[in-house]
């Protein structure tokens, strides 16, 4: 009898626990440099849009709009729509933090990032977890499958109450409509979905509104930690 090989060697090596280091050391790095930020939103959009693009155009919209009403800006530090949310966050004199991943294709930050809010990971679920701890509300803009990875672990976090559920909101009707019209009767037909877990997230194009909502939102969960604290 032939001896099956499995393609792809299973075995962990005996030198993985030392990962454990710098797994560590981006945690800290991390946690140090943004637990000061104050309130937070984080934006998320394709490194592939060009600069003429009306999403490029209305990110910076977006950035310049939330730093005004009190919010530090992080992305992904990327091109395209990361380096709109940072050059927007810059323009309106706010904190711009960069959260850059180790790629082969997209390894050198935009320039409109803070120096001291420029942070590097090796790891994705380091950075994931950047994005999300300290962040008040999540924008997106149109992206293709590393945008999508992100909205939908955010949403799976706030559907299994693994984090507190801050305001998710989905920028661009036309895009984002048809994939949730799917979820809607495909995924809450089967029962795979529940109907009201389609409230995690608002599908907007009015920018105001959606800036006015997450700062109701944060100063309302303000209130109600105030309440919790003296209670």
């Amino acid at each position: 009898m032939v001896e099956y090989v499995h393609p792809i060697e299973t075995s962990i090596p005996s030198h993985d626990s030392w990962k454990l280091f710098r797994i560590i050391s981006e945690f800290v790095d991390g946690f140090d440099t943004l637990a000061e930020l104050g309130p937070s939103v984080s934006i998320f959009g394709s490194s592939r849009l060009p600069q003429t693009s009306h999403y490029y155009l209305q990110t910076i919209e977006i950035a310049h709009k939330a730093v005004k009403k009190g919010f530090s800006v992080i992305t992904g530090a990327g091109p395209s729509i990361m380096e709109a949310a940072n050059k927007g966050a810059q323009e309106a004199k706010g904190n711009s933090c960069g959260l850059i991943i180790d790629l082969p294709f997209e390894s050198e930050p935009n320039s409109y990032i803070d120096p001291k809010l420029r942070l590097r990971f090796r790891y994705f679920f380091i950075r994931k977890v950047m994005f999300v701890r300290y962040a008040d509300g999540f924008i997106f803009l149109p992206g293709g499958y590393g945008t999508l990875d992100e909205l939908f672990e955010i949403i799976t976090l706030i559907q299994t109450t693994k984090i507190e559920p801050v305001p998710i909101y989905l920028v661009g009707s036309s895009y984002w409509n048809g994939l949730f019209q799917w979820i809607k009767e495909v995924c809450v037909t089967h029962k795979c979905v529940y109907q009201s877990e389609l409230n995690i997230v608002t599908i907007t194009d009015n920018i105001d509104q959606m800036i006015l909502d997450l700062q109701q939102s944060y100063k309302d969960r303000k209130r109600l930690e105030g309440r919790m604290i003296t209670g």
